[in-house]
């Protein structure tokens, strides 16, 4: 049963980290082009939050490493978005 229970959480986490690039897709073609909006991050921290804890259940040292590090980019991105936001500059192009 508990690793049924895991299994969910990581697909779960799997179709969050997925739907980063249907969003990015979604509003390029919206604005004809190439655009990453801020839910692009929030659903790759999203993601990748809930897949390094599945990682961590299945000891898996490389996906673990993998997941980690892009937290760290993820959320350093909505950091500076945020950043801009405060000094009223706007997401920078992002959409």
């Amino acid at each position: 049963m508990q690793n049924a229970y895991w299994l969910v959480i990581g697909f779960l986490g799997q179709a969050l980290f997925s739907m980063r690039f249907l969003i990015q897709w979604w509003q390029s073609e919206r604005q004809r082009r190439s655009v990453i909006p801020v839910a692009f991050w929030f659903f790759s921290l999203g993601g990748g939050v809930i897949l390094l804890s599945y990682a961590i259940y299945r000891q898996d040292p490389v996906f673990i490493a993998g997941q980690a590090g892009g937290l760290i980019i993820y959320s350093r991105n909505l950091y500076f978005i945020y950043k801009e936001r405060m000094a009223g500059q706007g997401p920078a192009g992002n959409g």
